[in-house]
Protein backbone atom coordinates (compact mmCIF):
# COMPACT_ATOMS: atom_id res chain seq x y z
CA UNK A 1 0.00 0.00 0.00
CA UNK A 2 1.40 3.39 -1.00
CA UNK A 3 2.37 5.75 1.80
CA UNK A 4 0.64 9.15 2.13
CA UNK A 5 3.93 10.80 1.12
CA UNK A 6 4.15 8.75 -2.09
CA UNK A 7 0.55 9.53 -2.91
CA UNK A 8 1.23 13.26 -2.47
CA UNK A 9 4.28 13.03 -4.74
CA UNK A 10 2.27 11.20 -7.40
CA UNK A 11 -0.52 13.76 -7.22
CA UNK A 12 1.97 16.61 -7.42
CA UNK A 13 3.64 15.10 -10.49
CA UNK A 14 0.29 14.51 -12.18
CA UNK A 15 -0.73 18.09 -11.43
CA UNK A 16 2.59 19.37 -12.78
CA UNK A 17 2.13 17.39 -15.99
CA UNK A 18 -1.37 18.83 -16.47
CA UNK A 19 -0.14 22.37 -15.81
CA UNK A 20 2.86 21.87 -18.09
CA UNK A 21 0.79 20.54 -20.95
CA UNK A 22 -1.87 23.21 -20.61
CA UNK A 23 0.75 25.98 -20.57
CA UNK A 24 2.13 24.62 -23.83
CA UNK A 25 -1.15 25.17 -25.66
CA UNK A 26 -2.12 28.18 -27.71
CA UNK A 27 -5.28 30.01 -26.75
CA UNK A 28 -7.33 32.96 -27.94
CA UNK A 29 -7.12 34.67 -24.54
CA UNK A 30 -3.37 34.31 -23.93
CA UNK A 31 -2.83 38.09 -23.89
CA UNK A 32 -6.04 39.09 -22.10
CA UNK A 33 -4.15 40.10 -18.95
CA UNK A 34 -0.62 40.29 -20.38
CA UNK A 35 -1.33 42.70 -23.25
CA UNK A 36 -5.03 43.50 -23.72
CA UNK A 37 -4.32 46.08 -26.43
CA UNK A 38 -2.46 43.72 -28.76
CA UNK A 39 -5.25 42.98 -31.24
CA UNK A 40 -6.29 46.62 -31.66
CA UNK A 41 -2.67 47.68 -32.16
CA UNK A 42 -2.03 45.09 -34.87
CA UNK A 43 -5.34 45.75 -36.58
CA UNK A 44 -4.66 49.49 -36.85
CA UNK A 45 -1.23 48.95 -38.41
CA UNK A 46 -2.44 46.32 -40.88
CA UNK A 47 -5.46 48.39 -41.88
CA UNK A 48 -3.20 51.36 -42.60
CA UNK A 49 -0.67 49.29 -44.56
CA UNK A 50 -3.35 47.65 -46.72
CA UNK A 51 -5.04 51.02 -47.33
CA UNK A 52 -1.74 52.37 -48.63
CA UNK A 53 -1.08 49.31 -50.78
CA UNK A 54 -3.82 46.67 -51.14
CA UNK A 55 -1.27 44.08 -52.32
CA UNK A 56 0.28 44.18 -48.84
CA UNK A 57 -2.61 42.14 -47.46
CA UNK A 58 -1.64 39.20 -49.65
CA UNK A 59 2.03 39.69 -48.81
CA UNK A 60 1.45 39.48 -45.05
CA UNK A 61 -0.79 36.43 -45.44
CA UNK A 62 1.89 34.76 -47.56
CA UNK A 63 4.57 35.49 -44.94
CA UNK A 64 2.55 33.59 -42.35
CA UNK A 65 2.07 30.65 -44.72
CA UNK A 66 5.78 30.49 -45.59
CA UNK A 67 6.69 30.77 -41.91
CA UNK A 68 4.42 27.95 -40.75
CA UNK A 69 5.58 25.51 -43.45
CA UNK A 70 9.20 25.72 -42.25
CA UNK A 71 9.59 24.09 -38.84
CA UNK A 72 6.30 25.51 -37.60
CA UNK A 73 4.83 28.97 -36.97
CA UNK A 74 7.83 30.41 -35.12
CA UNK A 75 8.68 33.69 -36.85
CA UNK A 76 11.83 32.22 -38.42
CA UNK A 77 11.07 33.75 -41.82
CA UNK A 78 11.53 37.22 -40.31
CA UNK A 79 15.19 36.72 -39.38
CA UNK A 80 17.77 38.56 -41.50
CA UNK A 81 20.93 36.93 -42.80
CA UNK A 82 24.13 38.01 -41.07
CA UNK A 83 27.80 37.18 -41.48
CA UNK A 84 27.31 34.22 -39.14
CA UNK A 85 23.65 33.35 -39.68
CA UNK A 86 21.70 32.15 -42.72
CA UNK A 87 17.97 32.80 -42.57
CA UNK A 88 15.10 31.86 -44.88
CA UNK A 89 14.64 35.12 -46.79
CA UNK A 90 16.96 34.03 -49.60
CA UNK A 91 15.51 30.54 -50.00
CA UNK A 92 14.12 29.99 -53.49
CA UNK A 93 10.42 30.40 -52.52
CA UNK A 94 11.16 33.71 -50.75
CA UNK A 95 13.94 35.40 -52.71
CA UNK A 96 12.72 38.50 -54.56
CA UNK A 97 9.11 37.66 -53.64
CA UNK A 98 8.58 37.52 -49.86
CA UNK A 99 7.74 41.04 -48.76
CA UNK A 100 6.05 43.04 -46.01
CA UNK A 101 8.90 42.75 -43.51
CA UNK A 102 8.93 46.49 -42.90
CA UNK A 103 5.21 46.36 -42.05
CA UNK A 104 5.86 43.62 -39.49
CA UNK A 105 8.66 45.81 -38.07
CA UNK A 106 6.21 48.70 -37.68
CA UNK A 107 3.59 46.46 -36.06
CA UNK A 108 6.14 45.01 -33.64
CA UNK A 109 7.36 48.51 -32.71
CA UNK A 110 3.77 49.58 -32.03
CA UNK A 111 3.16 46.53 -29.86
CA UNK A 112 6.44 47.01 -27.98
CA UNK A 113 5.38 50.53 -27.04
CA UNK A 114 2.31 49.25 -25.20
CA UNK A 115 3.58 45.82 -24.02
CA UNK A 116 7.39 45.64 -24.07
CA UNK A 117 8.84 42.14 -24.17
CA UNK A 118 5.47 40.37 -24.08
CA UNK A 119 4.27 39.62 -27.62
CA UNK A 120 6.22 37.36 -29.98
CA UNK A 121 6.93 38.13 -33.61
CA UNK A 122 5.34 34.78 -34.46
CA UNK A 123 2.07 35.94 -32.91
CA UNK A 124 2.33 39.33 -34.61
CA UNK A 125 2.58 37.47 -37.92
CA UNK A 126 -0.41 35.23 -37.12
CA UNK A 127 -2.63 38.16 -36.12
CA UNK A 128 -1.48 40.21 -39.12
CA UNK A 129 -2.49 37.41 -41.48
CA UNK A 130 -6.03 37.39 -40.08
CA UNK A 131 -6.30 41.17 -40.16
CA UNK A 132 -5.05 41.26 -43.75
CA UNK A 133 -7.84 38.92 -44.84
CA UNK A 134 -10.41 41.04 -43.01
CA UNK A 135 -9.02 44.30 -44.46
CA UNK A 136 -9.63 42.92 -47.97
CA UNK A 137 -13.21 41.88 -47.25
CA UNK A 138 -12.64 38.31 -46.08
CA UNK A 139 -13.82 36.42 -42.99
CA UNK A 140 -12.55 36.96 -39.47
CA UNK A 141 -11.70 34.43 -36.77
CA UNK A 142 -10.31 34.28 -33.26
CA UNK A 143 -6.54 33.87 -33.58
CA UNK A 144 -4.93 31.47 -31.14
CA UNK A 145 -1.81 33.02 -29.63
CA UNK A 146 0.96 32.22 -27.16
CA UNK A 147 3.71 31.34 -29.64
CA UNK A 148 7.32 32.16 -28.95
CA UNK A 149 10.02 33.02 -31.47
CA UNK A 150 12.65 30.73 -32.93
CA UNK A 151 16.32 31.45 -32.41
CA UNK A 152 17.15 29.54 -35.57
CA UNK A 153 16.02 29.33 -39.19
CA UNK A 154 16.48 26.84 -42.01
CA UNK A 155 17.05 27.90 -45.59
CA UNK A 156 17.28 24.23 -46.57
CA UNK A 157 13.86 23.46 -45.07
CA UNK A 158 12.37 26.52 -46.76
CA UNK A 159 13.66 25.24 -50.10
CA UNK A 160 12.03 21.84 -49.63
CA UNK A 161 8.95 22.37 -47.43
CA UNK A 162 7.17 25.27 -49.14
CA UNK A 163 5.13 24.00 -52.11
CA UNK A 164 6.29 25.35 -55.46
CA UNK A 165 4.15 26.79 -58.28
CA UNK A 166 5.38 23.93 -60.48
CA UNK A 167 3.94 21.19 -58.22
CA UNK A 168 1.36 18.75 -59.54
CA UNK A 169 -1.62 17.70 -57.42
CA UNK A 170 0.08 14.70 -55.81
CA UNK A 171 3.05 16.78 -54.70
CA UNK A 172 0.77 19.50 -53.36
CA UNK A 173 -1.19 16.94 -51.34
CA UNK A 174 2.02 15.39 -49.99
CA UNK A 175 3.43 18.80 -49.08
CA UNK A 176 0.36 19.69 -47.05
CA UNK A 177 0.06 16.27 -45.47
CA UNK A 178 3.66 16.58 -44.28
CA UNK A 179 2.44 19.53 -42.20
CA UNK A 180 -0.55 17.62 -40.85
CA UNK A 181 -2.97 19.38 -43.20
CA UNK A 182 -5.70 17.67 -45.19
CA UNK A 183 -6.67 17.82 -48.85
CA UNK A 184 -9.56 20.12 -47.87
CA UNK A 185 -7.04 22.37 -46.09
CA UNK A 186 -4.91 22.42 -49.24
CA UNK A 187 -7.77 23.58 -51.44
CA UNK A 188 -9.16 26.06 -48.92
CA UNK A 189 -5.78 27.63 -48.17
CA UNK A 190 -5.00 27.85 -51.89
CA UNK A 191 -7.99 30.18 -52.02
CA UNK A 192 -5.67 32.80 -50.55
CA UNK A 193 -4.63 33.26 -54.19
CA UNK A 194 -7.83 35.22 -54.62
CA UNK A 195 -5.59 38.15 -53.64
CA UNK A 196 -2.05 39.09 -54.54
CA UNK A 197 0.20 38.93 -57.56
CA UNK A 198 2.80 36.60 -59.06
CA UNK A 199 5.95 37.22 -61.06
CA UNK A 200 6.20 36.29 -64.73
CA UNK A 201 8.95 33.80 -63.99
CA UNK A 202 6.52 31.71 -61.90
CA UNK A 203 3.82 31.39 -64.59
CA UNK A 204 5.66 31.73 -67.93
CA UNK A 205 5.72 27.98 -68.61
CA UNK A 206 1.98 27.70 -67.95
CA UNK A 207 0.82 30.49 -70.26
CA UNK A 208 3.01 29.35 -73.17
CA UNK A 209 3.16 25.57 -72.85
CA UNK A 210 0.02 24.25 -71.15
CA UNK A 211 -3.23 23.29 -72.84
CA UNK A 212 -5.64 23.31 -69.88
CA UNK A 213 -5.81 27.11 -70.03
CA UNK A 214 -8.34 29.55 -71.47
CA UNK A 215 -6.98 31.02 -74.72
CA UNK A 216 -8.01 34.61 -74.07
CA UNK A 217 -6.55 34.42 -70.58
CA UNK A 218 -3.18 33.05 -71.74
CA UNK A 219 -2.85 35.68 -74.49
CA UNK A 220 -3.72 38.41 -72.01
CA UNK A 221 -0.99 37.22 -69.62
CA UNK A 222 1.56 36.82 -72.43
CA UNK A 223 1.34 40.56 -73.15
CA UNK A 224 3.21 41.26 -69.91
CA UNK A 225 5.29 38.09 -69.71
CA UNK A 226 7.58 37.51 -72.74
CA UNK A 227 8.36 33.95 -73.73
CA UNK A 228 12.12 34.46 -73.47
CA UNK A 229 13.49 33.69 -70.00
CA UNK A 230 15.20 36.68 -68.44
CA UNK A 231 12.92 39.16 -70.15
CA UNK A 232 10.29 40.63 -67.87
CA UNK A 233 10.85 37.97 -65.22
CA UNK A 234 9.67 40.28 -62.43
CA UNK A 235 6.63 41.66 -64.25
CA UNK A 236 3.58 41.08 -62.08
CA UNK A 237 0.15 39.67 -62.83
CA UNK A 238 -2.82 39.27 -60.46
CA UNK A 239 -3.49 35.74 -59.24
CA UNK A 240 -7.22 36.50 -59.56
CA UNK A 241 -7.79 38.43 -62.76
CA UNK A 242 -11.29 39.57 -61.73
CA UNK A 243 -11.00 40.88 -58.16
CA UNK A 244 -7.28 40.85 -57.22
CA UNK A 245 -7.68 42.99 -54.09
CA UNK A 246 -10.91 41.47 -52.75
CA UNK A 247 -10.91 38.34 -50.63
CA UNK A 248 -13.69 36.33 -52.24
CA UNK A 249 -14.25 33.02 -54.04
CA UNK A 250 -13.24 34.42 -57.44
CA UNK A 251 -10.09 32.28 -57.47
CA UNK A 252 -12.18 29.11 -57.64
CA UNK A 253 -14.41 30.52 -60.37
CA UNK A 254 -11.23 31.19 -62.34
CA UNK A 255 -10.06 27.60 -61.91
CA UNK A 256 -13.37 26.25 -63.22
CA UNK A 257 -12.89 28.53 -66.26
CA UNK A 258 -9.28 27.32 -66.72
CA UNK A 259 -7.94 30.70 -65.68
CA UNK A 260 -5.63 29.62 -62.89
CA UNK A 261 -2.42 31.65 -63.23
CA UNK A 262 0.02 29.16 -61.71
CA UNK A 263 0.44 25.54 -62.76
CA UNK A 264 -0.14 24.52 -59.13
CA UNK A 265 -3.39 26.53 -59.07
CA UNK A 266 -4.95 24.81 -62.08
CA UNK A 267 -3.88 21.41 -60.76
CA UNK A 268 -6.66 21.76 -58.19
CA UNK A 269 -9.22 21.65 -61.02
CA UNK A 270 -7.84 19.38 -63.69
CA UNK A 271 -9.86 16.17 -63.60
CA UNK A 272 -8.50 15.08 -60.23
CA UNK A 273 -9.69 14.38 -56.70
CA UNK A 274 -10.02 18.05 -55.72
CA UNK A 275 -12.34 19.10 -58.56
CA UNK A 276 -15.48 18.73 -56.46
CA UNK A 277 -14.12 20.95 -53.68
CA UNK A 278 -13.11 23.65 -56.15
CA UNK A 279 -16.55 23.56 -57.74
CA UNK A 280 -18.20 23.74 -54.32
CA UNK A 281 -16.15 26.79 -53.31
CA UNK A 282 -16.80 28.44 -56.68
CA UNK A 283 -20.52 28.16 -56.02
CA UNK A 284 -20.58 29.12 -52.34
CA UNK A 285 -18.43 31.85 -50.81
CA UNK A 286 -19.78 30.98 -47.34
CA UNK A 287 -18.56 27.38 -47.66
CA UNK A 288 -15.15 28.59 -48.80
CA UNK A 289 -14.91 31.16 -46.00
CA UNK A 290 -15.80 28.61 -43.32
CA UNK A 291 -13.27 26.05 -44.58
CA UNK A 292 -10.59 28.70 -45.07
CA UNK A 293 -10.97 29.87 -41.47
CA UNK A 294 -10.76 26.31 -40.14
CA UNK A 295 -7.67 25.63 -42.27
CA UNK A 296 -5.95 28.84 -41.15
CA UNK A 297 -6.49 27.88 -37.52
CA UNK A 298 -5.07 24.41 -38.17
CA UNK A 299 -2.08 25.85 -40.00
CA UNK A 300 -1.44 28.20 -37.09
CA UNK A 301 -1.19 25.15 -34.82
CA UNK A 302 1.82 23.71 -36.68
CA UNK A 303 4.61 23.08 -34.16
CA UNK A 304 4.46 26.35 -32.20
CA UNK A 305 7.17 27.13 -29.66
CA UNK A 306 5.55 27.62 -26.26
CA UNK A 307 6.42 27.58 -22.57
CA UNK A 308 10.15 28.11 -22.14
CA UNK A 309 11.05 27.24 -25.72
CA UNK A 310 12.38 29.96 -27.98
CA UNK A 311 12.23 33.59 -26.92
CA UNK A 312 10.28 36.82 -27.31
CA UNK A 313 12.35 38.78 -29.80
CA UNK A 314 12.72 42.51 -29.26
CA UNK A 315 13.44 42.94 -32.98
CA UNK A 316 11.82 40.50 -35.37
CA UNK A 317 14.84 40.58 -37.69
CA UNK A 318 17.34 39.21 -35.18
CA UNK A 319 17.57 37.02 -32.10
CA UNK A 320 17.99 38.75 -28.75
Amino acid sequence: MASPANILVALFLAFAIVIGSSSAQLSTNFYDSRCPGIFAAVRAQVKGAVAREPRMGASLLRLFFHDCFVNGCDGSILLDDTATFTGEKNAAPNRNSARGFEVIDAIKASVERICPGIVSCADVLAISARDSVVALGGPSWNVKVGRRDARTASQAAANTSIPAPTFDLNRLISSFQAQGLSVKDLVALSGAHTIGQARCTTFRARIYNETNIDGFFSRNRQARCPRISGSGDNNLAPLDIQTPTSFDNGYFKNLVSKRGLLHSDQQLFNGGSTDSLVRSYSQSSSTFNADFVAAMIRMGDIKPLTGNNGEIRKNCRRVN
